[in-house]
């Protein structure tokens, strides 16, 4: 049976990305438009300028959209329901100075009026917690705490 926290925070890291995704596409769509009514313009340099800040953009964009796709890969492989004695992806860690979901990096989330961060397992403290057990000390940033509980 899977934890409702860790329950409400893999929705919560979908949906970041579902609307990360979304903004991009959005965005994408308006330069397309853009692109098309500057095509119809013929106002010489001012135009060619105007074509090539928005080429500009739009490659800026893909380049998102192609990490939020990334993202959406990665996500995919973060397991729903996982028990382990030892801090994995998918894990909610439970630790004397704060509450980590091992998964993405999709920053604060806050479930139950309980702070969680949501961070990748290649990130800074992703690396320092994983593998780790309940009672193993930490240290990050020259601040020491403790691992209380994983789920």
């Amino acid at each position: 049976m899977t934890n409702v926290r860790k329950e409400e925070l893999y929705k919560s890291c979908k949906t970041y990305i579902d609307e990360r995704l979304s903004r991009i596409q959005g965005r994408i769509a308006s330069l397309q438009e853009a692109l098309t009514s500057e095509s119809k313009s013929s106002a010489g340099d001012k135009h060619e300028t105007g074509r090539a800040m928005i080429q500009l953009e739009r490659e800026k964009l893909g380049k998102q959209l192609a990490e939020v796709q990334l993202l959406q890969e990665r996500f995919k492989k973060v397991p729903l329901q996982n028990k382990s004695d030892q801090v994995i992806q998918g894990s909610v860690v439970y630790t004397t100075k704060h509450h980590y979901y091992i998964g993405i990096s999709a920053g604060e989330i806050i479930v139950a009026e309980e702070r969680f961060y949501a961070i990748a397992p290649d990130t800074p403290m992703g690396k320092i917690l994983m593998g780790k057990s309940i009672g193993e000390k930490i240290s990050f940033n020259g601040t020491e705490f403790k691992i209380k509980k994983i789920e």
